[in-house]
């Protein structure tokens, strides 16, 4: 495969690193210079041991254009629409949109939608953990269907933001970024959203549906210096009426990433990072059998597997049915969009999935 990657930041970082792992040619793109040169001279040698001299990296505006297999957006929220936009006019086999996949306006989304259908271009967005081996064990058991019918969802994304600023040491704070604006796809709604596309993820796996309804109180920092959300409270309806709950914020020490599905015959448990290193399973089924099941994992390997992943996909010529799918992406962001209109109407919020994926697609709903 033949990768671009726009970002030079930590992201398009991963994203390097993980496609030269599986032996591809890789081009980095930024609008900085100093990000290009940050990149070759510490960045990717402190995480990875050394500069690989086959990355090509290239100043936006002088890239190369045309021939990719693949090109990742992996720039701040507010910049990945127009970039993939952009890309879809170089016809490549395939996109991938980092999370969230734009801004909470929506602004833009629609039209990826037609043009990514009309060029017949495959398009994933980030959301990594479900595609984790984590989370592909607790897939395979949930639908087994030892759980029997499933009663509820919890998904909690709860992590304090400062490693987000420990690898990112040239941001000074969230106000030096897009993290501390809710608008431009920050705040603990937008960064952590990887809690309400998990739930989703979980919800689709056992049969229940895309969420249709979302009630969300949201606990907004605003302070002329920055405008974020640092705690979400989402409750969500599905289209066969499963209930359940998202949690994400930016201020929880220790971290907590954790997801539970009650069925009527059991329940089972994902944990990321239950200890340093590992993610991990636990289920449980009647009459009190109990499994636990820990997988060894560093943060380069959810990058490698994202990106073995959509190869994968790919090839099996129904690339539409992986959970890293733009569609699903787009329910991710039309519950993202929904969580601030809640919070600022304080009524529920209706999803019309029949309708282009614009604000017009959400309704309020009296409580």
């Amino acid at each position: 495969m033949r990768v671009k990657i726009h970002g030079a930041g930590s992201i398009g970082n991963h994203l390097a690193n993980a496609s030269r792992r599986l032996g591809w040619s890789v081009d980095i793109v930024d609008l900085d210079p100093a990000a290009l040169v940050r990149t070759r001279e510490s960045l990717y040698p402190s995480r990875y041991g050394q500069w690989d001299p086959a990355i090509g990296l290239h100043e936006a505006g002088k890239a190369p254009t045309g021939g990719y297999d693949l090109i990742c957006v992996g720039t701040p929220p507010d910049h990945h629409l127009g970039l993939a936009l952009a890309a879809l006019d170089e016809n490549p086999r395939a996109l991938q949109i980092e999370k969230p996949l734009c801004t909470p306006d929506l602004a833009g989304l629609a039209d990826l939608v037609a043009k990514a259908r009309a060029r017949g271009v495959a398009v994933f967005v980030g959301y990594d953990h479900v595609v984790g081996i984590a989370a592909e064990l607790a897939r395979d058991r949930l639908a087994g269907g030892a759980l029997g019918a499933i009663q509820t969802i919890d998904v909690e994304f709860r992590e304090h933001w400062g490693g987000i600023f420990a690898a990112h040491p040239w941001l000074a704070g969230p106000h030096d970024s897009y993290l501390g604006f809710w608008r431009r796809g920050g705040g603990s709604t937008g960064e952590h959203s990887h809690a309400i596309n998990f739930w989703q993820f979980l919800a689709h796996v056992a049969g229940a549906g895309r969420v249709v309804e979302v009630q969300a109180t949201l606990d907004y920092v605003d302070d002329g210096k920055v405008a974020y959300d640092r705690a979400a409270f989402l409750n969500l309806r599905t289209e066969s009426g499963l209930v359940g709950r998202v949690v994400q914020d930016v201020v929880t020490v220790p971290h907590r990433k954790w997801a539970r599905v009650q069925g009527a015959h059991g329940a089972l448990e994902w944990t990321c990072g239950i200890r340093p290193g590992f993610d991990a399973v636990r289920w449980w089924t009647q009459p009190g059998r109990e499994g636990f099941e820990e997988v060894a994992k560093i943060r380069p390997d959810d990058f490698i597997r994202e990106m073995r992943h959509i190869a994968e996909a790919l090839a099996s010529g129904a690339p539409e049915n992986s959970p890293l799918a733009l569609a699903r992406g787009v329910e991710t962001m039309l519950v993202i969009a929904a969580a601030h209109e809640s919070a600022r109407t304080g009524r529920s919020v209706r999803l019309d999935h029949a309708r282009p994926a614009t604000l017009d697609a959400l309704s309020g709903v009296q409580r």
